[in-house]
């Protein structure tokens, strides 16, 4: 006959292990609309329409709700989150329900996955290989940037940029005037002998500079050798790639550095101990 201990233990886990006693917890919602650029289109043009009058246009600040855009961490990151709270509302809160029909809400939720996700996370036409062709010729970004080991140290290697920017954070990056980044702040220095050097501020301290010229020589200075420093307010990137390009020159460039994703960063996209269903 068989320990009665033994006998229960025996059953607990075997129906443990079949999930009787754990069942695993219900599977979230997903876009039935998935998230294809139709899709996003649609719910960008819904979102412009009904969701401005608190939240600004395409995701941005607005005059009485937050950027749904910005770089910081969401509590409500799945889709079916995302849905729960544009359409039901969020309790406590200003954020109204919607009276949209629910294939509308999910269209809208698809654009706010979108605006939220890194380049790479979506789908860019054009063709990489010209676009690729574009950045090592024409389009002169080697110059300075480089890719997988080619091209330019003078400003940020963009092995990555696609697991590193968002989709509009790229496009910005390329046509609009941008504060210049930390380590690519332009700076010239006149030496106390008289030597003008011009390049970009790599790092400084109370007593030194390191600055990386244009030809990509790191100069150290003493502070006290310096007779002037000034510091440039504006970055070196121009600022109008998608002018000096042709439409679909500039559109294959955007493709091929969505695609650099070397190392993907990590970014939350299901969910986790998120609120909302």
């Amino acid at each position: 006959m068989n320990n009665p201990r033994q006998l229960f233990l025996t059953t607990w886990i075997s129906l443990a292990a079949a999930g009787a006693l754990f069942p695993a917890p219900p599977a979230k919602p997903k876009n039935p609309l998935g998230e294809a650029a139709e899709v996003v289109a649609a719910g960008r043009a819904l979102y412009n329409k009904t969701c401005t009058g608190c939240h600004g246009p395409d995701g941005s600040d607005g005059d009485r709700a937050p950027s749904l855009n910005a770089a910081r961490r969401y509590f409500r990151l799945s889709e079916a989150a995302i849905f729960d709270a544009v359409k039901n509302g969020i309790p406590g809160s200003p954020m109204p329900s919607s009276p949209l029909p629910e294939m509308e809400v999910w269209k809208i939720v698809a654009f706010i996955r979108n605006i939220r996700a890194t380049a790479s996370d979506n789908h860019v036409s054009g063709d990489v290989e010209n676009g690729m062709k574009v950045f090592m010729q024409e389009g002169g970004c080697r110059a300075c940037h480089m890719i997988r080991g080619q091209g330019g140290t003078l400003g940020p290697d963009l092995s990555s940029v696609g697991a590193q920017l968002t989709l509009q954070k790229l496009r910005d990056a390329l046509t609009t005037e941008l504060p210049p980044s930390n380590g690519f702040r332009p700076v010239t220095v006149i030496t106390a002998a008289g030597l003008t050097v011009q390049g970009v501020l790599r790092n400084e301290d109370a007593f030194s500079l390191q600055l990386l010229d244009r030809n990509g020589k790191l100069h150290l200075f003493d502070r006290q050798e310096l007779r002037t420093i000034e510091y440039g307010k504006r970055s070196p990137m121009p600022r109008n790639i998608d002018k000096r390009l042709s439409e679909r020159d500039f559109q294959d460039l955007i493709a091929m550095l969505s695609r650099q994703a070397r190392s993907k960063m990590r970014m939350e996209q299901q969910g986790e101990n998120e609120v909302g269903r």
